[in-house]
């Protein structure tokens, strides 16, 4: 993907910042030394009961290609401090001309549930490498994640129905544009109004037409009859640049047109005024006509409480156009991801936890290098173990991270598989993402495998997620050493 939309390095992809320790982690001696660092997130967005992970196979194609080309260290060479003096001395930028990655990345497959502070990613490696992935890992799994577990919210509304994403005009930018139709269809769209999207990534592609097609002719029949004639294998008529109904009727019309030439009406759209009560009406209409295949399509604003409230109502709608608050992720602006670093050591050497502190306990990080083992039984996921890979093979306690008065012990026939999986290794990729159908036929699996409860929209039930008991216990002794108590 990000190969067909830009043609040049995105090596400065980055914070100032992560260019700035890299250097002085460079000219202090710590390149030798090693470190790891996990992605995760401390809260779910939309206030959801699970998330789902997505943009690795971006990732992976960023780390594939990364390199610092000539004009990106000359740029840097450029850089003054305010004393005027380069900001990168010229040997540092000779080492990024010749960095080779050399890390280390396990990741959760794309359409995986994840829970807050459950690492989607763990990176492993050289600190300057580690230093400089952090911002671009962020920028590209951050997004998607938060697209994806808002579409799977959204097809979760629709209970089956199609959804497509209708949201390329309202998208922040050719990118959020493109990434976000790739989220949303793991997440579960059935196709994307986005052809760039369509054709980069070979998402189907579906659209119905403007109001301005009716606008064109002189009569809303006549704009019917004419798109009939000229596009009679795709006949998705907007009904409701005038009067809703009154469209519906001449829709009608059109699809007896249609049925003349062995063709059929696929379908009408309604775009504004009460979704619930139109669609009822029209359907009523399509049906007394002969036309109770014809699919009522519904857009405007629509996002999985509206359909929700729709469903309720008993709109006879059977496709939904989800544009805005699909692909802008609203109402959470963002994924709160963070990148935090775990663990240290000489190259080669035992690994040396370390911790970060916080007055919020949610901010405490997790020491080690983890992994998450998740139990299933009966059919049903019943929770997640994060556990550090030194001490071996973890128990199936799983201790509350906020309140570690709260635990829960899975049972001995529950089973398991870790979700970190490798994808690469030495800096090389050693994991072929699979075809993005896959990662959205794997994101439906996931939410069947949550009890219902974990899906409501309004309070859902908290899934089970904790820590083992020896990782507990090591980072409770960790931050009452670091407090000095």
């Amino acid at each position: 993907m990000l190969g067909g939309l830009y043609g040049q390095s995105l090596a400065l992809l980055t914070d100032f910042y992560q260019l700035t320790m890299a250097a002085a982690a460079w000219k202090s001696g710590m390149e030798d030394r090693e470190a790891v660092f996990h992605l995760l997130f401390r809260r779910p967005p939309f206030e959801s009961g699970f998330t789902i992970a997505a943009g690795l196979a971006t990732a992976l194609e960023y780390i594939r290609e990364l390199r610092f080309a000539d004009d990106d260290l000359r740029y840097l060479r450029e850089l003054r401090a305010d004393s005027g003096e380069p900001m990168f001395e010229p040997a540092f930028l000779d080492h990024l001309r010749s960095l080779e990655l050399g890390v280390d990345v396990d990741a959760v497959p794309e359409g995986t549930a994840v829970f807050p502070q459950e690492p989607l990613l763990r990176v492993c490696g050289p600190i300057v490498p580690c230093m400089l992935l952090e911002t671009p890992l962020l920028d590209l799994i951050n997004f998607q994640t938060l697209i994806a577990t808002k579409a799977a919210r959204v097809c979760l509304a629709a209970q089956g129905e199609p959804v497509i994403e209708f949201g390329l005009r309202r998208a922040q930018g050719i990118d959020g544009a493109v990434s976000a139709a790739r989220a949303a269809y793991i997440g579960g769209c059935a196709a994307t109004s986005d052809v760039l999207a369509g054709k980069l990534l070979g998402i189907p592609v579906r659209g119905t037409h403007a109001h301005s097609w009716v606008m064109l002719f002189d009569s809303e029949r006549e704009a019917f009859a004419a798109y009939a004639r000229a596009m009679p294998h795709n006949v998705v008529l907007l009904v409701d640049t005038y009067d809703s109904l009154r469209g519906v009727r001449n829709a009608i019309e059109t699809g007896r047109w249609l049925r003349s030439q062995g063709r059929e009406l696929s379908g009408i759209r309604l775009d504004s005024g009460d979704l619930a009560w139109l669609s009822i009406e029209a359907r009523k209409l399509l049906d007394a006509a002969g036309f109770a295949k014809t699919v009522i399509l519904a857009s405007n604003e629509l996002d999985e409480n509206v359909i929700a409230s729709l469903k309720q109502q008993g709109a006879k709608i059977t496709a939904w156009g989800v544009g805005t608050r699909m692909i802008t992720g609203a109402e959470d602006a963002a994924l709160g991801g963070v990148y935090k670093l775990s663990a240290i050591r000489a190259r080669g050497g035992p690994w040396k936890p370390r911790i970060k502190l916080s007055e919020q306990s949610a901010k405490i990080s997790v020491p080690g290098v983890l992994q998450v083992r998740r139990f299933s039984a009966g059919g049903e996921f019943v929770g997640d173990l994060i556990y550090d890979v030194g001490d071996g093979e973890p128990s199936r306690t799983l201790v509350d991270l906020q309140d570690a008065t709260r635990r829960k012990t899975v049972p001995e026939d529950a089973s398991h598989e870790d979700l970190l999986v490798p994808v690469t290794r030495a800096g090389r990729i050693v994991y072929s993402p699979p075809p993005l159908a896959e990662s959205r036929a794997r994101a439906a699996r996931q939410l069947e495998n949550l009890h219902g409860g974990i899906k409501r929209f309004v309070n859902p039930h908290r899934y089970p997620v904790g820590v083992d008991p020896a990782l507990h216990d090591r980072r409770t002794k960790m931050i009452l050493q670091a407090r000095g108590e």
